[in-house]
């Protein structure tokens, strides 16, 4: 059982949940208060960070951080907020894919650096589309249409009302991760996923298993040995091959659907003048 699944049996089930996405996180910067508490303390817990939705209705959708502490497999909750109380998404750096992100909540800002950059797209991504859903839903709450009245292409909607709630807002983000080939990025980001956790728990495998005389014999001579060289060369290879048909996905995407907003417009234009052609056609006493 992976460890998504874990938090999900443990932590969510139990309260009426559904767990989307969780990655493993740690701060950017450290906390101003009590540092003199946190000097020379070693770290003894793992971090995540948890999306979720509730199976109620209407559906809340909830960013919780889940720890779990050296020697025990059990996980525990701490903090939890609401969507409706994350205020800001910073992606850092709009054209690349980092690890680095931060959430502004109400009351407090935390700056976190996901386990790889992989993990963080992919959380910043499954949350923009989760945000989307949340607020088209409440204003369709807020605001339900009459049976008679129908949403016109292209008409302005109505402005919200002073006391409704802001909505979330990513800046600094990657327009591929608020864009239609949701689908193609997770497949992309899921296996750059398991390919960089396979590789952390070789290394870490290998470390413990070699005695401290044979580390410094090995360190020595050579990095690592040759089983390890070929898996770390098939996996970056992997790694390679997997970013390159990402690419070649993504552009076919973009091709679509540059292909199909043109094919929309020449139907709008020809639906125009058809129109137009008609009214030309009517006698003179109609």
């Amino acid at each position: 059982m992976n460890i998504q699944s874990a938090i999900s049996r443990e932590i969510f089930v139990p309260r009426g949940e559904k767990l989307l996405v969780a990655i493993e996180v740690r701060r950017r910067t450290k906390r101003k208060g009590l540092s003199f508490l946190n000097a020379g303390r070693k770290k003894d817990y793992l971090t995540f960070l948890c999306l979720s939705v509730t199976n109620s209705r209407p559906a809340q959708v909830l960013i919780t951080k889940v720890k779990r502490y050296q020697g025990t497999r059990q996980f525990a909750k701490r903090s939890q907020w609401s969507v409706e109380q994350l205020r800001q998404v910073n992606g850092i750096n709009p054209d690349k894919d980092t690890p680095e992100f931060d959430l502004v909540f109400d009351r407090t800002t935390d700056q976190w650096v996901a386990s790889s950059a992989a993990e963080k797209c992919m959380f910043v991504q499954v949350l923009y589309h989760a945000c989307q859903n949340y607020w088209e839903a409440k204003r369709g709450q807020d605001n339900p249409a009459s049976p008679g009245e129908q949403k016109i292409p292209g008409a302005p909607e109505n402005k919200k009302s002073p006391g409704a709630p802001c909505q979330t807002n990513f800046v600094n983000c990657q327009q591929k991760l608020m864009g239609d080939a949701c689908s193609v990025n997770m497949v992309i980001y899921r296996c750059k996923i398991f390919l960089n956790r396979m590789k952390n728990s070789m290394t870490a495998n290998q470390g413990r298993l070699q005695p401290p005389a044979v580390k410094a014999s090995r360190s020595r001579r050579s990095p690592s040995p040759p089983a390890v060289r070929k898996m770390g060369n098939v996996m970056r290879r992997a790694s390679q091959v997997l970013s390159e048909r990402g690419e070649r996905l993504m552009k076919a995407d973009d091709k679509t659907s540059h292909m199909f907003h043109g094919a929309k417009q020449f139907a709008e234009a020809a639906q125009k003048k058809k129109e137009t052609h008609r009214c030309l056609e009517k006698p003179e006493g109609e």
